[in-house]
């Protein structure tokens, strides 16, 4: 009796790790279709400073204040898509956001660079 039962179990095992695998591959596709969400990051929540101060600045962007500028170039980028006039943003943040870029850069005048 022993020998007829290893083949059915030897079966059963083959069905299983089958069965496993064809949900195993349906999850992992899946997985791979869904869309890609954005990595959720902490941005700068506080109020405005009267003149923008470079710490100011690179949290704005979310920078270190000794970031390259072309990597300043490119966070600048990233956070004004976000938050473009033309894609429902503001234009206050929109201005905020390119005097942090300014005094990153080192091109910001003296007194406020905000147009508001």
């Amino acid at each position: 009796m022993a020998l007829l039962g290893t083949p059915l179990i030897a079966g059963i095992a083959v069905a299983a790790a089958a069965l496993a695998g064809k949900y195993s591959i349906q999850a992992w596709q899946a997985f791979k279709a869904r869309p890609p969400t954005a990595r959720m990051q902490k941005f700068y929540e506080g109020g405005f400073q009267p003149k923008m101060t470079r710490r100011e600045a690179s949290l704005i962007l979310g920078v270190r204040e000794s970031t390259p500028p072309d990597k300043v170039r490119e966070a600048h980028r990233k956070v004004m898509v976000a938050n473009h006039p033309d894609a429902g943003g503001s234009h206050y943040l929109a201005s905020k956001i390119n005097e942090a870029k300014d005094v990153l850069l080192g091109k910001s005048k003296s007194g406020s660079d905000s147009a508001f």
